[in-house]
This record gives C-alpha cells, structure tokens and sequence, in this order.
C-alpha cells in the first residue's frame, strides 16, 4: 500500500515542473515574435484584424495589444507591455524582449535544480540593484535644456517608420509637452491636454503644433460665416430642434390647419432659441453630438446664419473636458443658464482648407487653458495612424524627462553596463544567489544582441566588443545601427530618459517572478 503512496507522489512532483516549462515556452514564443522590431533598424508588423483593417506599426504595445494571445502565460507579457506603455509609454518591445530573456535564463536555472523560489527571489534583488546602477550611471537633465529633450525624443522616433521625419516632430513633441507644463514645479504631464487631430492628405511633414483649438469638421450649415473676428464662444449641451414626443407616443394631425400650426409653433420655438443666442451676444456656436434627436436641423441653421452666427455642430462628449479647459469657457446645459459669463472669447475663428477637407480653428483664445493641439498630417491613413502612434511615444518620453529628469545613453549601452556591473557584484555573494544573479547579467545582454542582429551586424561579435569596450571603462559606448559599427553613442545623440529602463527592468523582472512562481493552470467551469 505504502508502495502506491510513494507512486502517486512521486507523480505529482513532475507535473509543476510541465507546467513552469509549458508557460516559460508560451512566454517566449510572444518574446520571439516582437523580438524583430526592436531598434532603429527593427522590423515592421503587419497586423489584420478579423473586419479587415490592417494596421502597420513596430510599436510592441500596439503588437501584443493586437495579437490574439491563447495562452494565460502568454497574456501576462502583453500586460506587462501595458503596463510600460502607461508606466514609461516608450521601450514597450525592450520590456517584452528582456522578459523573454529572463525567462530562458530561469529555465536553465530550473534545469540545474535551482528552486523557483530562489530564482525568483534572487531577481528581484537584481532588479533593484540594477535600477540603482542606472541611476548612478545617468546623467541630470533641466527641462529648459532643450537640446536633451529633443535629442531623447529623436531617438524614440528613430525606432518608427516615420523616422526620417523626426527633425520636424521632435521640435512638435517638446513644444507641446513644455507648453502644458509649468517646468518649475510639475512632476506630470496629462497627456489629455495635449490633442492629436489627423487629417488625410499631405504629408507628415506638414505637421504642426496649433496654440487653439481646432476642430476636425467644417461649419455647419450654408450661408453662415466661415470667419468671425472677435468671437464670443458658447458651447451648449441641448439641442436647438423641435421637441419629440416619448418613444412610444405619437400625434396625430388630421387636419391642414392644424398642422400649419404645429409649423408655426416649431419655427416659433427655434426662433426663440436662436434670439436668445443672439441676445446674449454670442456669435459662434458649438454643438454638443446628440443622441436622441438632431443636435440642429436646418431651420435652425438658416436662422443662425442669417444672425451671423457660426456654427460647428457634433462635438464628442469626451471632447467638451478639453475643448471648455482651453476656452475656458463653460459648457451650457439648457437656456435658461445661458448667460455672458458662460462665453469664451477669442480674437479669430475660422474655417481654413487642410487637404481635401476643411477644419476649423480658434486662435488668440483669450485666457486660455494649458492646452495645445497637434494637427497630424499623412497620405494614407496607416502612415497617418503610425504618426499618430509615435508622437505619442515621443511625448511620453518627455513626460518621463518631466517625472524624473534624468537621461542615460541608448543603444545598447546601458543595458551592458548593467550585465557588467551585476557580474562584479555577484562575485561578492555566495551560494545560489550568485548563480541567479549571473543568469539575470546574462539576460540583460538580449537588447544589445537583438539591436545588432536587427542591424544585420555580427551579434556576437559586436556584442564581445562592447563587452570589451565597457570593461575598459566606455560608459557610454553602445552600437552605432546607423554606421554598423560601435561608437560613443552620446556624440550620435543617441539618449533615452532613465525611467524607460528603470521601469523595463523592474517591471521585466516582476512579470517573470510571477510566471515562475505559478506551479498549476486550474480551469474552472463556465457558468
């Protein structure tokens, strides 16, 4: 009897290990696949999507957020991308590649016996040790130095395809950030105050940061004015429309005379609307989009426009936040409140040609919100989408300068230094500790490996020799994509905030002890 006891228990020993190995395997496989586009030279994705739209990006976040990922193990690496993504908002492929790495680093530990606890335990203390060697190796940066800021936001869209462009978005992205802001004293940036509009047509060197407002619909309505100077801003919430019965109500006219009288009556009630309007002295009007009935109609439009009002119906619900922050303004829900004070004033509206469609645009806004707006040009719309995408990373990355300045080189070379400096320290401990803090030293070496074969240089090569170089002292020596060789990557301009590495290293090594202390995949049963 006690025969079987031991069988069974015996049995039970080998089924953590499948399981540890089957997710490490999951994992990396979801490593393996993002591993290409990392880097300048990194590869593209071409993603399609089950209603046909086909979305073209190397930004990992958008990658793994796309993929249909099986896999529970799998699904955590698209959540630690994630979680960079709104952490750091850049180095979402670094993070996903150095997961991978770590990963396979623990599988050879588990292999030699190494208990997961131990590994896991082990990693954590070299991620914290790593984020402290970074912060000794990076260097301070003042927001009013304005040529880091723009070298940093450089090298976050080098990585993407409309890198050749980056001389006229960096510039954008730094404006947009400092203008927001109050350098002196903030430690965030709301990246809601800063609005992306994209317009087809151009291309994305017509870009431009617009200090306003600007609406990506033309006026509504014909006969109206297409420009108002000094113009009193009103933005209302109800609708300038006969009412409507109830769902489930109707009426009923059977006679020409009565329904003479219900004309007269609508016309009466917009006309009253429209009066008041005037009456208060404002002469453009923003519509808030309505669901339950037409926000205006076409009588109403008449009326407004031969009042000279100007009117730009449709404004999304999300929208209001930022359109009444920047005309400081306040959002006017019935007639009744509809009153001066509720006004923005502004020196210009009007309605200007971006391509093939018009746009509308308020400029010399009087006391205006910190807001600004990014009007994102492109010939299609997948260039227009991947601009769109990397401006956005390259905002983050100024907003990481904001949260914590400071700046450390890029390509490749923190991320040796780290494996160097891990590699001293673990001669200093004893036991297992040391071989785990090793394996993590090792892992770290992935990102330089992965920039070098994306460049289509020798990785292991290039990798020995930067090894070299770093243990001769080169802080600051990392790969050269653009020469193929290894060189001082500050005198390329080639620098990345602090917090994206900090963050990728920690968050990396986060996600890897949680895969690793997972012994069983319990289903449980649909309700």
């Amino acid at each position: 009897m006690s025969g079987e006891g031991k069988k069974s228990e015996y049995k039970d020993k080998d089924k953590p290990t499948q399981i540890r190995y089957s997710n490490i395997t999951a994992a990396k496989a979801v490593s393996d696949a993002i591993r290409t586009s990392l880097g300048p030279r990194g590869m593209d994705k071409m993603i399609q999507s089950g209603g046909g739209d086909v979305t073209i990006t190397n930004d990992g976040a958008t990658i793994l957020k796309q993929m249909q990922v099986l896999h529970p193990a799998a699904n955590m690496l698209v959540e630690l991308s994630k979680a960079q993504d709104v952490e750091a908002g850049d180095g979402t492929t670094t993070v996903v590649v150095i997961a991978g790495s770590l990963l396979d680093a623990s599988q050879k530990l588990l292999m030699k016996g190494i208990h997961p606890t131990t590994i896991s335990e082990a990693f954590q203390r070299a991620a914290v040790k790593s984020c402290s060697i970074l912060e000794g190796i990076s260097v301070p940066v003042q927001l009013s130095d304005r040529e880091s800021l723009l070298k940093s936001a450089t090298t976050s869209l080098n990585s993407k395809v409309v890198s050749q462009y980056s001389n006229v978005l960096s510039p954008i992205c730094v404006d947009a950030v400092l203008k927001v802001i109050d350098p002196a004293k903030d430690t965030n940036v709301d990246l809601r105050d800063i609005k992306i509009i994209k317009k087809l047509g151009g291309t994305v060197e017509d870009a431009e940061l617009i200090e306003g407002l600007v609406f990506d619909q033309k006026t509504a309505g014909s006969g109206g004015p297409s420009k108002v100077e000094k113009a009193k801003i009103a933005l209302i919430q109800f609708c300038i429309s006969p009412p409507k019965t109830d769902m489930e109500n109707q009426v009923i006219v059977s006679d020409y005379t009565q329904m003479d009288r219900v004309l007269r009556e609508e016309r009466q009630y917009i006309l009253n609307i429209v009066k008041q309007i005037k009456k208060v002295g404002c002469n453009v009007l923003l519509i808030q989009k309505s669901i339950l009935r037409d926000a205006v109609n076409d009588l109403a439009l008449h009326f407004l426009a031969k009042m000279k009002i100007m009117v730009v119906k449709d404004i999304e619900r999300e929208d209001i936040e930022f359109v009444c922050k920047t005309l400081n303004c306040r959002p006017v829900a019935s007639l009744d409140h509809f009153q001066p004070e509720m006004l923005g004033t502004a020196d210009v509206v009007e309605e200007v040609s971006a391509g093939e469609s018009k746009i509308v645009k308020i400029s010399g806004i009087q006391n205006a919100g910190k807001t600004i707006t990014v009007l994102v040009r492109g010939s299609n719309k997948l260039v227009l989408e991947e601009a769109e995408r990397s401006i956005h990373d390259a905002l983050c990355v100024i907003r990481c300068l904001v949260k914590k300045r400071a700046l450390i080189a890029g390509g490749g070379a923190p991320e040796i230094e780290l494996s160097l400096r891990l590699m001293e320290y673990s001669q200093t401990l004893t036991g297992m500790e040391q071989y785990c803090f090793r394996a993590f030293a090792d892992a770290l070496e992935v990102v330089p490996f992965t920039l070098a074969e994306n460049a289509g240089l020798n990785p292991i090569s290039t990798v020995t020799e930067l090894r070299n170089r770093h243990a001769q002292g080169e802080r600051t020596t990392g790969i050269n994509v653009r020469k193929g060789a290894i060189t001082n990557i500050l005198e390329e301009n080639v620098v990345q905030p602090l917090l994206v590495s900090t963050s990728a290293v920690h968050l990396a090594a986060e996600t890897v002890r949680s895969i690793l202390k997972i012994d069983d995949i319990v289903n449980c049963m649909g309700r």
